[in-house]
């Protein structure tokens, strides 16, 4: 079948795409402008297939990030038909024979489809998502129950693509909210029985530009190409925190 895809092309010699701006037609063809394939694909193509068929066969000068191709590893994060989605699992048949790809929305664009990823990983390191235990080690491993894993088994499923905290408006209004992706990795450990940084985790998520930014809008929830509840990861984060100041 034929399709037409539409990218959202940006030369960095032409100077910045604020970050949060929204995409604009018609600026010349150094700065950011909507560029147009016209391609032969199969239905069953994902957005990537094109988007290497674009560049190995019509122009090479096209930059992208992408890396398993399978969902894993979370790299080729980009707003398809304007929703967040991973360009190796979304498919043409999904999609019809119009397509257009821009970089995520809300974070800096550095080329084409790739943007700055800086601040969201430096926010990510802010909540300290590791495990953090002081008692002595036990001479074969720290048990936990099957009903103790539960409790944050749906929130180890983030792979840090950044399509939530991207789809999210309280980030757009407020660069400085920690996110939604950086609190669902807090939430892996803060209900983790194995862990005993809760406390610290807490208190940095009750700061301003924590968890009270959430509006439970779930667009987060929406673009998670893993399925993960995240605004009910959020809530329960919240009232981790008010039950430990109650």
């Amino acid at each position: 079948m034929k399709v037409e895809l539409r990218i959202l092309r940006y030369d960095p010699e032409a100077g910045a795409i604020p970050a949060g701006d929204a995409p604009v037609v018609g600026l010349p063809a150094a700065g950011p402008h909507w560029q147009r394939y016209d391609l032969e694909v199969d239905p069953m193509d994902r957005v990537l297939d094109l988007l290497l068929k674009v560049k190995a066969e019509q122009d090479g000068s096209l930059s992208f990030r992408r890396s398993c191709g399978h969902g894993i590893c979370g790299s080729d994060a980009m707003l398809i038909n304007n929703r967040n989605r991973l360009a190796c699992r979304i498919r043409v048949d999904q999609l019809g024979r119009k397509i257009s790809v821009a970089p995520l929305p809300g974070l800096p664009v550095v080329k084409d489809l790739i943007v700055d990823m800086s601040g969201f990983f430096g926010k990510y390191r802010s909540v300290k998502p590791y495990l953090i235990n002081e008692s002595p080690e036990p001479e074969r491993e720290r048990r936990q129950s099957a009903q103790d894993r539960t409790k944050f088994d749906d929130t180890t499923k983030c792979i840090l693509c950044a399509a939530c905290t991207s789809s999210c408006p309280s980030f757009w209004a407020r660069p400085e909210y920690v996110g939604p992706a950086a609190i669902v990795q807090a939430h892996r450990f803060i209900f983790d029985s194995r862990d005993e940084g809760a406390g610290e985790r807490l208190e940095i998520l009750a700061d301003e530009d924590g968890v009270w930014r959430c509006r439970t809008i779930f667009n987060c929830v929406d673009a998670c190409p893993r399925g993960i509840n995240i605004t009910r990861a959020i809530l329960e984060v919240s009232s981790a925190i008010v039950g430990r100041r109650g």
